[in-house]
């Protein structure tokens, strides 16, 4: 693979091609090559992922207020989220690793992608200024960000459940995602909580998570505790 090929996948062409080299150095790599690796642009760009999601928020989500954008920034700027950027544009395919990295298969470790993901965002700022940064950090968080606000005034019923039925001694609760219907980009989920192997409720929502809390709202509902 080709870098000019993850260029083309995350819609940005560097005038310098050794910043987006140098934002997919690991450590490892650059310790067996006496290179720069991208550690640096990493800090950098963890700043800079902020400031544009808070930005993004600010203008768009007029009604939350500072503690809502707070957890909404929380639940979005994370391992988590950058993880599925790399794996969307396949960063693994395109790593500078060390052997040992390689061995042990840091091609595919959520930590060194997520990393990455914040190095090329800082390369990509650096490279060519704020308004192509601003393009790649939206384009691929704007479904995360909107799904985050959605959740974000909802009362956690799952934690709710969790401690009531807890209140006399451990017991095992399960959440099972048990259908998933609707096309890709509209997908209904249907989720059930279990309590001891024994259902309590069901619940739907278009992801995995809404199903899970609006199965405990509902055992909640019924007085099954």
């Amino acid at each position: 693979m080709k870098l000019e090929d993850l260029e083309k996948s995350i819609g940005y062409k560097f005038k310098n091609i050794e910043l987006l080299k140098n934002a997919l150095t690991h450590t490892s790599y650059a310790y067996e090559n006496n290179v720069p690796s991208n550690e640096k642009l990493e800090f950098l760009g963890d700043s800079i992922l902020e400031f544009i999601s808070s930005e993004y928020m600010y203008n768009k989500y007029t009604e939350l207020k500072e503690g809502e954008m707070t957890k909404v920034r929380a639940t979005v700027v994370c391992e988590k989220s950058l993880y599925k950027i790399a794996i969307l544009h396949n960063f693994s395919d395109f790593l500078y690793l060390g052997k040992s990295e390689i061995r042990t298969g840091g091609s595919k470790r959520p930590a060194i992608l997520a990393d990455s993901i914040e190095a090329v965002i800082a390369a990509i700022y650096i490279d060519g200024g704020l308004k192509p940064v601003q393009k790649f950090i939206i384009e691929n968080l704007r479904e995360e960000i909107e799904l985050a606000t959605k959740n974000v005034g909802q009362k956690d019923y799952k934690t709710v459940l969790q401690e009531e039925l807890q209140k006399n001694g451990d017991v095992k609760i399960q959440y099972i995602i048990v259908k998933e219907y609707g096309p890709d980009h509209d997908k209904t989920f249907e989720a059930i909580v279990c309590l001891n192997g024994n259902i309590l409720a069901t619940g739907k929502g278009k992801s995995k998570k809404e199903a899970e809390m609006d199965a405990a709202r509902k055992a909640l509902e019924k007085r099954v505790l």
